[in-house]
């Protein structure tokens, strides 16, 4: 426990809550053990959203509804939360069953992301509204200045046609460059292209999936 309090920057006041938090439902069932992360992660996406609304709300009296809610969108989505969940080593102290194991090697976000939320609901039992929204600030709103700058809010494919558009005068195509795998378990990867320069690549499970992470590496690749 005082290794992923450390990671985590809080140290919990009932550590029970904290190993909660950090057990996945397939290692309970296992086990049978009655308490897992699921009504912690409940809670704990509830109080993610209000406090990142509330804040942008405060932050952007200016900005239209749509705009605030795209910003909240890229800041708390699935692949967010899991990429900080990695960056913090959660994954390296979650209890999960080696098929849970397995979903979190293979790249899923879900469980990631769920214990996140899961660890953001149990400081909120632990030490109350403060407590969580200080860990918030710290992990979630320290993205958005970042966001804002890179327009990681809208659309990439509309982004990087924007910038494509306004810096080149082309506008981009995305090609299917190779596809693999069973029809339920796809495999897309696909190359956007500035008339016939291959600027960049993506992968995704679907060939709209590929194209938005084309766009997206199109856009750092061109610093845009």
């Amino acid at each position: 426990m005082p290794s992923i309090e450390e990671s985590i920057q809080y140290r919990f006041r009932d550590p029970e809550l904290l190993r909660e938090a950090l057990t996945h439902k397939s290692y309970a069932c296992e086990r049978h053990i009655r308490r897992y992360n699921e009504r912690l992660e409940f809670l704990g996406d509830a109080i993610l959203n209000s406090i990142v609304a509330d804040y942008l709300y405060r932050t952007y009296p200016s900005m239209e509804e749509g705009d605030l809610t795209k910003i909240r969108s890229r800041l708390v989505n699935r692949k967010a939360l899991a990429q900080r969940a990695k960056e913090l080593r959660i994954s390296e102290f979650l209890l999960l069953s080696s098929s849970a194991v397995q979903s979190v090697d293979s790249g899923s976000d879900s469980i990631l992301a769920d214990a996140f939320e899961a660890i953001i609901g149990a400081i909120y039992l632990d030490r109350g509204y403060d407590a969580a929204k200080k860990f918030i600030s710290e992990n979630i709103l320290s993205r958005l200045e970042e966001v804002i700058k890179r327009k990681l809010y809208i659309d990439p494919k509309s982004n990087f046609q924007e910038e494509s558009q306004a810096r080149a005068g082309i506008t981009p195509n995305y090609r299917v460059i190779s596809e693999s795998g069973p029809d339920h378990d796809k495999k897309f990867i696909v190359g956007v292209y500035l008339e016939d320069e291959e600027v960049a690549r993506g992968e995704g499970n679907s060939k709209q999936q590929a194209q938005r992470e084309a766009a997206r590496a199109g856009l750092e690749a061109k610093g845009w």
